[in-house]
């Protein structure tokens, strides 16, 4: 018998029947949880315990609740996004103990909100959050033995923008810029980063001999490293040579600390007017990068490596850019062909 703690919450580990049992005890005291497992082992000895799964206790609520304070709150951007989609989830699962949750009504949550008009994306923002939440239930607190989110299929979304920047556009938008946006924007154009990585992009990544940057991605957690044009180098470059011993930051803002999501919006958006540039968004600057690359050739599945996706379906709506890589395959056929028909012509004279 062992115990151990959960986050604030006291477990216990156990042996019942030859198998292994692990029980929330369901205190922050430790003294409390002390007896309580006496109390457990008393009736496994006794054989009057009865292992009753969480799921038949847990309701769909707890577990958001639980969801959004563990996880959700320490992530500011994700966390109002989560509240927005709990408000629907929470009318209609709320109530429900995790085991009485299944595919079928969770189909049903999902007509009921296409009839209510709301859109693939937006429905399929709140499927994946319930989906996390029941992820973490099922491996981490086991409060469920399955999560029935993954036997329902995601909707179709067809809401991906063409939007790029023009080169003249970038200079109209760039010379609107004060300094330190124009550095973040640049980044962005010439290394295709998202929001996030550029604010949280420090010293170490940074690579002068290679002249290329490693970047921790915000949505895998995952590192990519990208080679750098001369223009990011520099800029980089400049930067470095400025120490600070209460940050690494690259990009940090007036007071040294990170540039917050909010500001950095506030002054794009206000760039973006001044430069007269119309339905753009700062993560556009990514798409204008990846598309930049297959109009110049780049095969699809280095863009793929440059963007960090793991699925190459992913990059896929750049496609219609790289009709030039292909072009060069066709002229290598072409070239051979006529190498060829020259060399038979040759060996006939």
């Amino acid at each position: 018998m062992g115990l151990y703690k959960r986050g604030a919450t006291w477990w216990m580990r156990f042996s019942c029947n030859g198998k292994q049992k692990r029980c929330s005890l369901e205190t922050e005291n430790k003294k409390l949880a002390e007896r309580i497992s006496h109390k457990i082992l008393g009736q496994v000895a006794e054989g009057k315990w009865f292992d009753i799964p969480q799921e038949s206790k847990k309701t769909f609520k707890e577990m958001m609740d639980r969801y959004m304070d563990e996880h959700s709150r320490l992530k500011k951007k994700s966390w109002k996004r989560d509240e927005v989609s709990l408000s629907h989830l929470l009318p209609f699962f709320g109530i429900y103990t995790l085991t009485e949750i299944t595919a079928e009504m969770i189909s049903r949550y999902k007509t009921r909100r296409l009839k209510e008009r709301a859109k693939p994306a937006t429905l399929n923002r709140e499927l994946s959050l319930m989906k996390h939440a029941f992820n973490l239930a099922m491996k981490e607190w086991d409060w469920c033995k399955e999560n029935p989110c993954c036997r329902v299929k995601r909707e179709r979304e067809n809401n991906e923008r063409d939007r790029v920047l023009g080169y003249d556009e970038e200079d109209q938008l760039l010379k609107a810029c004060p300094p330190w946006l124009r550095e973040i924007v640049i980044f962005a154009l010439d290394t295709g980063a998202r929001e996030g990585e550029i604010l949280e992009f420090n010293r170490k990544g940074f690579d002068p001999f290679r002249k290329a940057v490693t970047i921790l991605q915000s949505k895998t957690g995952q590192h990519k490293t990208i080679p750098l044009t001369s223009r990011v180098f520099e800029i980089l470059k400049d930067k470095i040579k400025v120490r600070n011993i209460h940050h690494n930051l690259v990009f940090p803002s007036q007071k040294g600390t990170r540039i917050t999501d909010t500001n950095l919006g506030r002054a794009f958006r206000n760039a973006l007017k001044k430069a007269k540039i119309e339905d753009f968004r700062f993560h556009d600057l990514r798409h204008t990068f990846a598309s930049r690359c297959a109009q110049g050739g780049v095969d699809l599945s280095v863009i793929q490596k440059y963007l960090g996706h793991k699925d190459l379906r992913m990059v896929q709506r750049y496609s219609h850019h790289s009709i030039e890589s292909l072009r060069k395959g066709i002229e290598v056929l072409e070239r051979l062909r006529l190498q060829t028909i020259g060399s038979e012509k040759l060996a006939q004279i």
